[in-house]
């Protein structure tokens, strides 16, 4: 039987690839940063976002498999189970993610629009493919977040990390309406 990750918190997946968060309901996490890290198998109880830009790595997600090849983003939502079954291999990787707890979300308005984000569904059983020009608008957004965690915690950083990240999805529903 397989070991799983239980990804309560963004903390959980940060202590596992080595990274040290600056909030407790956000992570953004530069791989080339943490590499090399070892694959997991993970339950989800945050919402993340994965922009891999290294070489094809099949993953399991729910009942399938993804093929999550170089620039493609994948999105999961809490209760769903992915990633890849810990051989014990070190791997270096590239690429970004973007862990965020649900809490994180209480009172904004994309608390109310999430339901609009399809691809964080199981039945969304492709990953996003992008261009060049994509991927880098994305990677934008991943510094947009990672910058409002470099300051410290005020009364206005939970409506300001929200707001990046809802930009960050209304661009991932572009990019997922060219590519369908």
């Amino acid at each position: 039987m397989s070991k799983i990750l239980r990804i309560n918190c963004v903390g959980d997946y940060s202590r596992w690839v080595g990274h040290i968060d600056r909030h407790p309901l956000v992570s953004v996490i530069d791989y080339a940063e943490v590499s090399p890290i070892r694959h997991s198998l993970n339950n989800y109880g945050v919402y993340a976002l994965f922009l891999r830009d290294d070489a094809s790595v099949e993953l399991d997600y729910g009942c399938g498999r993804y093929d999550y090849n170089q620039g493609t983003l994948l999105c999961v939502a809490p209760g769903q189970v992915g990633g890849k079954e810990d051989n014990g291999e070190q791997v270096s990787i590239t690429g970004w993610a973007l862990l965020f707890h649900p809490d994180l979300l209480r009172g904004t308005s994309l608390a109310r629009r999430m339901a609009d984000y399809s691809f964080f569904s199981y039945s969304s059983n492709e990953a996003l493919h992008m261009s060049e020009r994509e991927q880098q608008i994305i990677i934008n957004c991943f510094r947009e977040i990672r910058e409002e965690l470099q300051h410290a915690i005020d009364k206005h950083s939970k409506q300001i990390i929200a707001a990046n990240i809802e930009v960050l999805l209304n661009h991932c529903v572009r990019f997922y309406d060219r590519q369908f």
